[in-house]
């Protein structure tokens, strides 16, 4: 039966039952009504007159003619309120003894007869009025019977539809709702057991029907799935670098034989495990979530920085981290949601080795170059001494000339022995309280000849009450030589180069503007990288002087940044500490 079927019969039983019983009791209260009218109108008037021929026959004596004229009066009135039975012979014998009275008003006989007559009327109308008033009650009591029968019948009607039938509809609802709930987890075998021929039925039919159909596509989609991720963890295995992968909420999910190798972990340690709980135990695992702040975090900016060093067999190992987010985007949501991390680790010991060879080889030619460089030096400025001999136009442009190569070799060794030193790590840092002006002005002596040869001039803007700065006072002196010669470079003739400083916060900012052609915003980034030269410049040193200037200013605690805009020249800035960083 449909629902729609099952509320309106049910409803409409209860609207029927309701109105039958309104009906029956406004009959029961109309008999009610009828019956006590009778009893208080038709004997009640009988009785009065009655009544009223009594007293009229006592006062016969007084005055015969009003008497009998009211007595007669009355009679009239009783034949016309006949409502009893033998009520209408004794009326009219009442009025025939009342015609012998009316003849001759002393008839004794005839009055007692009257009398008699009179109390018989008065008898019946009596008993009538008990009779109608014992039907009354029964006619109530048997009222209230019937009604409170129809009303408990009504109410038991009520009451079975207010218990069953919001059940047959909600339950099967509910059962829905749940089993809904559980498709939703992923619990493909649920099924719905409610039956009929109603709605309900045929949506449990649909809803079965769905759920099988979820359940057949789940397993063939969990054996796609499985299969799919079995030829991802061969490929995986076939990968020759370390890989491990894990969600947002740090769980292990994913790693090849290699890392376990690397790891010296089992694949039952690891995978479901939380990387954090692991790290803690393991060196390997706790470089890999440590960024180049030293902080326990992941992300995607891979910074060689983070280089990871391992001791293996008595050797030193080097890794690269590659960092890689997994993100995923919903089908009603464009924008992607990260799901976890897949780390990659590439095995750079043998690069790492080689560039170890690289420096010391480096730093080894470098050192034996400077010797005999200098002394090539030392051999030209012999060269130019008259005392050696007088030497014609010619000769001094050549000598002039080899001067200036050789000033650019010993700058070039200088530059490989500094980045050797960096390189290795070695930086040796004599921190001490220094005047920065002093350091300044030896950096604007170092380079006043090239100045003077372009016409640029120094605008200084240098406070007397300056604080002396916590510095390596040769490094940070070859650090500004080295700004100040390129800003000399990248200038225009006739122009300046303003060179001001503040103090902030316990720092000094030394700021070193030129107003030459610029630098272009997608080479800023990477103007402190090593060997790098802006394209179109003319290419005069190394590329290695702003990549050394940045490893020493940040070796003392401090920092150097640059600001620039194409056609209107460079800033750089350097800020150094007041007080010992070290401390």
């Amino acid at each position: 039966m449909k629902i729609k079927t099952k509320l309106n019969l049910g409803i409409g039983l209860l609207f029927s039952l309701i109105v039958l019983l309104a009906l029956f009791s406004i009959k029961q209260i109309n008999l009610l009504s009828t019956a006590s009218e009778n009893i208080l109108k038709d004997n009640k008037e009988t009785l009065g007159y009655t009544r009223n021929m009594l007293k009229a026959l006592s006062e016969i004596d007084q005055n015969q003619e009003e008497t009998l004229n009211t007595f007669e009066v009355y009679l009239l009135k009783q034949k016309s309120n006949i409502t009893e039975v033998d009520e209408n012979e004794l009326t009219e014998e009442l009025s025939k003894n009342f015609n012998i009275l009316k003849k001759n008003p002393s008839d004794e006989n005839a009055m007692s007869k009257l009398r008699v007559v009179l109390f018989e009327i008065m008898n019946i109308n009596l008993q009538a009025i008990e009779s109608k008033n014992i039907f009354a009650k029964e006619t109530a009591h048997r009222s209230i019977i019937l009604i409170s029968t129809m009303s408990l019948f009504c109410f038991i009607i009520a009451l079975i539809l207010f218990l069953k039938l919001p059940g047959n509809i909600s339950n099967p609802i509910k059962e829905l709702i749940n089993s809904i709930k559980k498709i939703a987890s992923n619990d493909y075998t649920q099924r719905v057991n409610f039956e009929g021929h109603n709605e309900l039925g045929e949506l449990a039919v649909s809803f079965n029907t769905m759920a099988s159909k979820l359940e057949e596509y789940n397993k063939s989609n969990v054996a796609k799935v499985l299969t799919e991720k079995k030829i991802t963890e061969t490929i995986i295995n076939k990968i020759h670098y370390p890989i491990i992968g894990f969600d947002t909420s740090k769980k292990i999910n994913l790693v090849n034989d290699e890392f376990l190798k690397v790891s010296g972990l089992s694949h039952v340690t690891l995978v479901g495990a939380n990387i954090l709980e692991i790290a803690s135990e393991n060196d390997l695992i706790s470089q890999i979530i440590i960024d180049g702040s030293n902080n326990k975090s992941i992300s995607s900016n891979n910074d060689p920085n983070t280089r990871i060093h391992l001791k293996m067999h008595g050797k030193d190992i080097y890794y690269e981290k590659e960092i890689q987010e997994i993100s995923l985007a919903n089908q009603d949501d464009t924008k992607d949601h990260l799901m976890g991390y897949v780390v990659i680790l590439k095995n750079v010991t043998k690069y790492m080795e080689l560039d170890l060879a690289k420096t010391n080889f480096i730093a080894t030619v470098s050192h034996e170059l400077k010797t005999p460089v200098s002394a090539i030096k030392f051999s030209l400025q012999l060269l130019e001494n008259e005392k050696t001999g007088v030497l014609n136009q010619e000769q001094h442009e050549l000598i002039k000339s080899c001067e200036e190569d050789t000033n650019n070799l010993l700058k070039i060794i200088s530059e490989l022995l500094n980045l050797a030193q960096v390189e290795t790590g070695n930086i040796q840092l004599n921190i001490l309280p220094v005047n920065l002006n002093d350091i300044l002005q030896f950096a604007i002596n170092t380079n006043k000849m090239a100045a003077n040869q372009k016409n640029i001039v120094f605008d200084i803007d240098f406070p007397s009450d300056l604080p002396k700065v916590i510095a390596d006072k040769e490094k940070t002196a070859w650090v500004l030589t080295n700004i100040i010669s390129n800003a000399i470079r990248y200038s225009d003739e006739n122009s300046k180069i303003t060179i001001s400083a503040s103090n902030i916060e316990n720092k000094v900012r030394l700021v070193i503007k030129d107003f030459g052609r610029g630098i272009e915003s997608r080479y800023i980034s990477r103007l402190f990288d090593r060997y790098f030269t802006v394209p179109g410049t003319k290419k005069e040193g190394s590329g290695l002087g702003l990549a050394i200037s940045k490893d020493f200013i940040e070796a003392q605690g401090g920092e150097i940044y640059v600001e620039s805009e194409l056609g209107i020249g460079s800033t750089f800035s350097i800020v150094l500490n007041c007080k010992d960083y070290l401390t």
